[in-house]
Order: structure tokens, then C-alpha cells, then sequence
């Protein structure tokens, strides 16, 4: 008997062994299509297939989709709404050299790619630091304490 994580081997005849390859070469070898009203039929590459696969899943979920170009600008506006932040903390971001943008006439524009990249790794730099605090609250035995807020007292 398998102890608790390990996987038992399936015994399979050697003529369903060559029929499950079989299937799996077909899959490997078959390109997804892209069907247009028209009838005519676009190969996709795999990659893009998977991308389109996982936009649908996103989309079926509710989520909000939004698809840019890597070359796509963004307005100090714009861009301060993507992060959350106030247009005037972002123009300090960017004068600190903290984000990287460029000026068209008098007016700063950021590429989307290098939003996104920032928003990412403050994200992660968030997540961080609330893991590092939880670690250390569950080490002093705090982690499971209730905070008493509503007798805190004046």
C-alpha cells in the first residue's frame, strides 16, 4: 500500500500502453485552429492557444481583461491610477529615477511594460514584508491573539 504522498503505478496492458501513446503524439501533433464566421481556418502557435485559454477562463470568471500593446504609453494620470497612488506621488517617483519614462513635448509618458514591471515588484516587496511580520508575530505568540480594539480605553 502507497504511504501518504507517494504515487502507486497503474498496471496497464501493453496494448492500452500503445493506444495512450498513440493519443498523445495526436494531441502533440494537432494545432489549435482560430474559425473566423467565414469558414476559413488560422493556425494558432501554442503559445498564443494557451494565452486565449487562459484570457476566456479570466473572462468566464468575472475578471476584468485588458490587453496592451508592449509599446503602449500611459499619461502621469493614467499610470497613477494603475498604482494606486496620486499623480504627484508618481511625478516624485519619477524625478527620484524610481520609475523610468520619457517626455513627449512637456508632458511625461511611462511604457506600460515598466508600470506593470513596478507595480509588480512593490507588490511582491508588500508581500513580503507582510509575511516577514506574520512570521514574526506567530514566533512571539501573537499571531493568534484577538487585538481587544473596542476596550482600548481613551
Amino acid at each position: 500500500m502507497a504511504q501518504s504522498g507517494e504515487v502507486s503505478a497503474v498496471q496497464i496492458r501493453s496494448s492500452e500502453r500503445l493506444e495512450v501513446i498513440e493519443t498523445y503524439q495526436k494531441l502533440r501533433a494537432a494545432e489549435a485552429k482560430l474559425v473566423g464566421p467565414d469558414g476559413k481556418a488560422e493556425s494558432l502557435p501554442n503559445n498564443l492557444y494557451s494565452f486565449l485559454l487562459r484570457l476566456l477562463a479570466d473572462l468566464r470568471a468575472g475578471q476584468s481583461v485588458t490587453l496592451l500593446q508592449s509599446r503602449h504609453e500611459f499619461t502621469t494620470i493614467e499610470a497613477s491610477k494603475v498604482l494606486g497612488m496620486s499623480r504627484q506621488f508618481l511625478v516624485r517617483l519619477l524625478e527620484k529615477g524610481e520609475l523610468p519614462f520619457h517626455k513627449v513635448g512637456t508632458h511625461r509618458r511611462i511604457y506600460a511594460r515598466d508600470v506593470l514591471a513596478y507595480k509588480a515588484k512593490r507588490d511582491l516587496s508588500r508581500r513580503k514584508s507582510l509575511d516577514d511580520l506574520a512570521r514574526a508575530e506567530y514566533a512571539d505568540g501573537l499571531y493568534s491573539q484577538i487585538p481587544d480594539d473596542f476596550n482600548a480605553g481613551p
